[in-house]
């Protein structure tokens, strides 16, 4: 995409969503940082409906260590690869409290040193709980960024890196929230929705997916 093409792309986002947001549910950023790493192979639905009960109990490190691997695999046996994100959500909770006074740093280093952590998660909350300018590319991004040509890359820093290049300044702190939900929604792996897209015009993928007969009979009509 052109610049002009990339900065029509977002104001289209923006203002079909103005504010948007994550879909994953906490009541802090402490819990912001435990459910990115639920999240990881699962849905937010899924992890949201695991975690109410559990944000409920607790909300601090020092909570979840007082809780222990066993008590957390209670409330999130529903998640997939439970055991090793308990493992982790601990660890992590114990490391928050001996290295940064149980408090979550606003740092990319610090957290990726976290057990569980990784750059995505990282990037997810800094953008989230810090407003820092981040990309958190997800597999919804990574083919939001391939199939459209707003960021194409073969691996997923080669995106996150092309997104940083291209993305103007008033559309940086959502972009990555616009594109999940872009990815999510419409831009879907298996079937895109490109008949009801926003972007229809600009996207370089083609042959454009047409509408399910039901629909294309309901315009004819």
């Amino acid at each position: 995409m052109t610049r002009r093409e990339v900065a029509e792309f977002y104001r289209r986002l923006a203002e079909d969503n103005p504010h948007p947001e994550t879909e994953l549910e906490s009541v802090n950023v402490y819990t912001l940082l435990v459910a990115v790493v639920l999240s990881a192979q699962a849905t937010d639905a899924g992890v949201n409906r695991a975690t109410r009960a559990l944000f409920a109990e607790v909300d601090t490190p020092a909570a979840m260590v007082a809780l222990g691997e066993d008590g957390l695999k209670r409330h999130i046996r529903t998640i997939g690869l439970f055991n090793t994100k308990a493992k982790n959500v601990i660890a992590l909770s114990q490391a928050l409290i001996e290295r940064h006074g149980g408090q979550v740093p606003r740092d990319r280093a610090a957290l990726e040193a976290l057990p569980g952590v990784g750059r995505k998660t990282a990037n997810v909350v800094l953008n989230v709980a810090f407003g820092e300018e981040t990309f958190a590319v997800d597999t919804h991004i990574f083919r939001v960024g391939n199939r459209t040509g707003l960021a194409r890359g073969r691996t997923v820093l080669a995106v996150e890196k092309r997104l940083d290049a291209v993305t103007p300044a008033p559309f940086r702190v959502h972009a990555h929230h616009w594109l999940i939900l872009h990815g999510r929604y419409v831009c879907k792996a298996r079937r895109p929705e490109c008949w009801r897209c926003i972007e229809h015009d600009l996207c370089a993928f083609t042959p454009k997916t047409p509408p399910p007969p039901d629909r294309a009979a309901a315009r004819a009509g």
